[in-house]
């Protein structure tokens, strides 16, 4: 599959949309600042839409309808919401805490992969703050982050070598985002990369933003091993961007709620699955 971003016309399972206002490219443009506008909010009106898209209301009636078929927002009472699966980008505080015993049992099996001298690239995943502390006694290591959480995490270690990449600050992610923190990935190459995703569709990996979908496909690419942390919940939710099928990992974590023909399905690809059990 090609690592082209992915709108809700070509979401997994919709087809394409003609109807509407102005050509396939400009729709697929203006869906997606639509849902990316809802996602960031949380939930905006009709009649704001809108506005901001420049359209009618007819115009945004479909765009919206279109939207709600991929999964990615709902209409209530004249607002535009986004689905519950959004939740995953409430702050990166609020995530780190959120399902804490599956995390930690996530990390616990991944740790002993990482042996002692390896690095390690960590995105902005609240899952690569829990690995970092299962990984408390190996020792020396060397990280590479463009999270404030996960960097904050090692502050008191002196055993650890830590690269902070610079870029965007994104206050909801705690993190570095954009070309900047791209380009410094790609000047670099480490051992392990591990990284989450807010949904899977059809055997691809979601997220809503695109600046975060950038860094995660760098982060791959500049990586031996490819490591994906993602719980049981995360295959019932839908984003927006794909940035990699399930079987581009090496290693895919998750928890025992999985259900065992998904990851029989994984295992028969090739790729190493690691369950954690609580």
């Amino acid at each position: 599959m090609a690592e082209a971003t992915r709108v809700p016309d070509e979401t997994p399972g919709t087809g394409a949309t003609h109807g509407g206002r102005g050509s396939l490219s400009a729709q697929r443009a203006r869906h997606q600042k639509i849902a990316e506008a809802v996602i960031k909010r949380g939930a905006m009106s009709v009649e704001a839409l809108a506005s901001s898209a420049g359209v009618s209301l007819m115009t945004i009636y479909r765009d919206v309808a279109a939207l709600e078929e991929a999964g990615i927002v709902q209409r209530q009472r004249g607002q535009v919401l986004a689905v519950a699966s959004s939740l995953q980008e409430a702050s990166a505080g609020f995530r780190l805490e959120q399902n804490a015993p599956v995390k930690q049992a996530m990390a616990e099996v991944l740790a002993p992969l990482v042996q002692p001298g390896s690095s390690v690239m960590l995105d902005d995943s609240t899952s690569g703050v829990w690995l970092l502390r299962a990984l408390e006694n190996v020792s020396p290591l060397t990280v590479v982050t463009n999270s404030l959480l996960a960097a904050q995490e090692l502050e008191r270690r002196d055993d650890v070598r830590l690269f902070v990449l610079g870029g965007e600050y994104q206050p909801w992610a705690q993190s570095m985002m954009g070309p900047s923190t791209v380009a410094a990935i790609e000047a670099m190459h480490a051992d392990f990369c591990v990284v989450s995703a807010s949904g899977i569709v059809d055997g691809h990996c979601m997220h809503p933003y695109e600046d975060v979908v950038e860094v995660k496909k760098a982060m791959m690419r500049a990586a031996s091993t490819k490591v994906l942390v993602i719980d049981h919940s995360k295959f019932a939710r839908r984003a927006l961007h794909a940035f990699a099928a399930l079987t581009d990992f090496d290693v895919v974590v998750v928890d025992a709620a999985t259900p065992r023909a998904t990851r029989e399905a994984l295992a028969a690809e090739g790729v190493q699955v690691l369950v954690a059990s609580l």
